[in-house]
């Protein structure tokens, strides 16, 4: 995927007063402006001079922000961008400005698990967390078309995060396509598989949400899967082909060991001096040792009174 990774974010460019000092006028100032003309004129015309002046008050009123840290405000005027104002405080700005409150910090997301197939076609499902944050408000701001959903009353960080939630779900199935979900006879010795991958899978994972989030201002922290299992459909299958494979290994251990144990009891036999017996009497000791030792249940011993 093609990426842009230019920027047009740039500082706010106008001139931001003091809040305080600001609401100071407005407490202070605006109403003794708005009283004198009652000392000097008649009320007719007081009343015609304090009319501009409490319209004046009520749009100062729109013009106080207060920026918190890690957050900033994207000021435009009149449709045009005039820059993201990012100083900590209580601020003044023109009031006919309008500003889009964006924060810098850290976001957490979990995704909840999907149903995906995995490389060779198994069905799963899988899930992850997410920890993202907006880096270039510009595009965050003005590349993220919104739609509908703010008639919906969804704000832009609600916009963002359905943003995030799915290209997320598309990355997600992107990567799950790619790896098979466990070894198998299918699968290569040494292929990755979603189980087995962690930390690569995770940082393959952050690669591609980072691809498709950078287009819109925003970058990914971390990204791991919390989530993972067969679909209900064949999770009960794919438990018996799991519980037939353990089977076989530890039988073939069991086996291993058995045969090892044998040889050195032959062996020792041999090493002691101790050749009393003709072969079909070693392979009948051998094939008792190993009933002996591969046998599930503990062996009923037969005392031989005669020949």
């Amino acid at each position: 995927m093609k990426t842009d990774n230019s920027t047009q974010e740039f500082d706010f460019q106008g001139k931001a007063l003091s809040g305080l000092m600001m609401l100071l006028v407005q407490v202070v100032i605006l109403p003794v402006i708005g009283t004198l003309p009652f000392l000097f004129f008649d009320e007719k015309v007081a009343w015609g001079c304090f009319v501009p002046v409490i319209i004046l008050f009520l749009i100062c009123m729109f013009g106080f922000m207060i920026i918190e840290p890690n957050e900033v405000r994207v000021v435009l005027f009149f449709g045009e961008y005039m820059g993201t104002f990012k100083k900590v405080g209580f601020y003044w700005i023109n009031p006919f400005m309008t500003t889009r409150k964006l924060s810098y910090r850290l976001k957490n997301m979990e995704i909840k698990p999907i149903k995906v197939n995995d490389k060779i076609g198994n069905p799963v499902m899988i899930g992850m967390v997410l920890v993202w944050r907006v880096k270039d408000t510009y595009k965050a701001v003005f590349d993220v078309d919104s739609g509908t959903l703010p008639a919906e009353g969804m704000s832009n960080s609600k916009v963002l995060e359905k943003f995030v939630s799915i290209q997320c779900d598309a990355a997600l199935r992107e990567v799950t396509g790619h790896y098979a979900y466990d070894e198998s006879r299918n699968t290569a010795a040494e292929e990755l598989t979603l189980r087995s991958g962690g930390t690569e899978i995770n940082h393959t994972l952050e690669d591609k949400i980072n691809e498709r989030l950078n287009m819109a201002g925003m970058e990914v922290v971390e990204a791991r899967l919390n989530y993972i299992a067969y679909a209900p459909e064949i999770a009960a299958v794919m438990l018996r082909r799991q519980q037939a494979e353990a089977i076989i290994s530890a039988r073939e251990k069991i086996v291993e060991g058995a045969v090892s144990m044998v040889k050195m009891a032959l062996d020792g036999l041999s090493n002691e001096g101790i050749e009393i017996l003709d072969d079909s009497q070693k392979a009948s000791m051998v094939s008792n040792l190993l009933v002996v030792l591969c046998a599930d249940e503990p062996a009923q011993p037969i005392v031989n009174t005669g020949s």
